[in-house]
């Protein structure tokens, strides 16, 4: 019995140290722009959408939330990750962070694009100086519907919906933090 309980630790042992070394982000990456596969799955859906194009075309950068999850029942709370792209390559990861009072009822996952309209944009969001104020918002994408909106403050905010029912969905108090790729 022991030596079956030793053997079986050893063989976890060894299982576990063999697999740590794996990386399953490096295996995922595009080549192209060093973008992760989810990140590239969702950048292909927003750039699907016609009226995006000038922002693609014309912004100095974007930040790119592949998911966000939100829910709450009163007291809410968001949680997203996504990566910075600045001239067509990723320069690191990005996370959301959000708590919100207030009527809010339900949950939803949803995916979120930051577009900087300047340098200077992108980089206050990469030195750590970016959040939104209580009252920004984020034009949500519906597919069949025109999309119509300014970059405010040297961002520009849409949303696509990915599924589930919230009653609240604005983005104020959002927080970000930014971590560079090496």
């Amino acid at each position: 019995m022991i030596q079956r309980l030793l053997t079986l630790l050893l063989f976890s042992a060894c299982t576990i140290t063999s697999s740590a070394a794996w990386d399953p982000m490096k295996e995922s990456r595009d080549p192209d722009t060093g973008a992760s596969k989810k990140t590239m799955i969702a950048l292909k859906a927003f750039r699907a959408v016609p009226e995006l194009e000038a922002f693609f075309e014309q912004a100095n950068g974007f930040a790119l939330f592949h998911n966000v999850a939100k829910g709450g029942i009163g007291i809410g709370g968001a949680s997203g990750k996504g990566e910075v792209f600045q001239n067509g390559q990723v320069l690191g990861s990005a996370s959301l962070k959000q708590i919100s009072l207030g009527f809010q009822f339900g949950g939803q996952a949803f995916r979120e694009i930051i577009f900087f309209k300047e340098k200077q944009d992108t980089d206050r969001f990469t030195e750590g100086h970016f959040e939104f104020g209580a009252q920004a918002s984020a034009v949500l994408i519906k597919q069949g519907v025109s999309v119509e909106t300014a970059y405010s403050n040297g961002v520009a905010v849409f949303t696509m919906a990915k599924g589930g029912l919230m009653y609240e969905a604005s983005i104020g108090g959002q927080k970000f933090s930014f971590k560079p790729y090496d």
